[in-house]
């Protein structure tokens, strides 16, 4: 005989609240476990992550410097640089810079350059220079009992000649000294007049940290951000299985198709921010640094706060489709709904984008257009996953 409507067909499976907190507390502390596995293993992965998590920024001060060197050499010649410049700046990755330097000055370091005992005078091999004396030659003796002759030893029991040198000579002339290694060391007053003058240095992307400390909880904070993303899997599967514990037989096999498609999103959200949401932030940030006149000058432990909430937020707003389709699977929203209050549901994902987002429009707009995209697959899951008014197949006989 069919069993009634009003008999409850699981009554067999059916949890108190007891077992529902026993089930909760036993899938935390697996997930906990799971957390502290991966963040042991992503501290052995910390420095290469906090290395490559620099290459934005890195790429972005590269190109603000460029850009920079571009728009001061235009307003110093004031026209148009001819396109050789530009690509000489961008491949070789150099900013101009104008300096002054003495006329004297000028004189007195091109002197020095040439003097005795420097690379470009000394004498090629197997030719004498009788003005520098090699500071590791070593003086020929004198046959005994003769005198010696010039730069040599005096042999045994003569006297050495006057001015004669009795053992190695540096490039100045000075006996049993080193080669000079630094030219020139006293530095006369400045006088003028002053040459005006152009140099290119390599542009300089160092991210610093001010305090002795930083580098450290940098390195702990890099391995628990790493640790979990290597066990946001397993955690994930953890609080499956505490939801799976409140669902009936026949809706457990839902688990295994929510789980894939949750990490599938939230690596898609990270993704998104790592590698196309951070170029065009960093490029509206700087575009103010420029306008300024102010050169950034990035901070390790700030750049990584940034660099590692971001992408998280963005995997956990990925998630709006599943957490649709979960709504409206337990029965709490309608595909109606859904339908009918689209244009609601667009401006609070614009308020929450801009409230899980730094201060800047550009990172709301690149959160809240892929997440309004998200709602209409979240609406396309619920129609081709509709919800079933009864999992029985036999009706019912009074």
């Amino acid at each position: 005989m069919p069993k009634r409507p009003d008999d409850d067909l699981f009554a067999s499976t059916t949890m108190s609240f007891g077992d529902h907190l026993e089930e909760l507390r036993v899938c935390l502390f697996k997930a906990v476990i799971g957390l502290v596995l991966g963040f042991f293993i992503g501290l052995a992965f910390a420095n290469w992550v906090v290395a490559y998590i620099q290459t934005p920024l890195k790429s972005a001060l590269e190109e603000h410097y460029i850009t920079k060197a571009i728009r001061d050499m235009r307003r110093e010649y004031g026209q148009e640089l001819p396109p050789d410049v530009h690509r000489f700046v961008e491949e070789n990755q150099l900013v101009f810079e104008r300096v002054y330097v003495e006329a004297a000055e000028w004189h007195r370091v091109g002197k020095l350059a040439v003097s005795p005992g420097t690379k470009q005078n000394q004498p090629k091999e197997g030719v004498e220079n009788p003005d520098v004396v090699s500071a590791d030659a070593q003086t020929q003796p004198a046959g005994k009992g003769q005198p010696a002759g010039k730069g040599q030893p005096a042999g045994k029991g003569q006297p050495a000649g006057k001015g004669q040198p009795t053992g190695n000579v540096s490039a100045t002339g000075e006996a049993g000294a080193e080669p000079a290694i630094i030219l020139g060391r006293n530095i006369p007053m400045p006088e003028a007049p002053l040459v005006a003058t152009r140099v290119w240095r390599p542009i300089q992307t160092v991210v610093k940290a001010l305090n002795a400390q930083e580098a450290f909880m940098i390195w702990m904070k890099a391995g628990f951000v790493v640790g979990m993303v290597i066990s946001s899997p397993y955690v994930f599967l953890q609080i499956w299985n505490f939801v799976a514990a409140g669902l009936y037989h026949h809706e457990r096999k839902y688990v295994h198709i929510y789980l894939p498609f949750s990490l599938v999103l939230f690596l898609a959200g990270a993704a998104t921010a790592f590698f196309f949401v951070f170029k065009y932030v960093l490029q509206f940030l700087f575009g103010f640094n420029a306008a300024m006149q102010i050169d950034p000058d990035p901070r390790i432990s700030e750049w990584l706060g940034f660099v590692l909430l971001l992408p998280l937020a963005f995997g956990v707003a990925f998630q709006l489709p599943l957490v649709m389709l979960f709504l409206h699977r337990v029965g709490i929203v309608s595909l109606e709904a859904y339908l009918s209050k689209w244009r609601m549901a667009i401006m609070i994902i614009f308020v929450a984008s801009m409230l899980l987002t730094p201060a800047d429009p550009v990172s709301m707009l690149l959160m809240a257009i892929p997440m309004t995209g998200l709602y209409f697959l979240g609406i396309g899951l619920c129609r081709w996953m509709p919800r079933n008014k009864t999992p029985f197949a036999e009706g019912y006989e009074p």
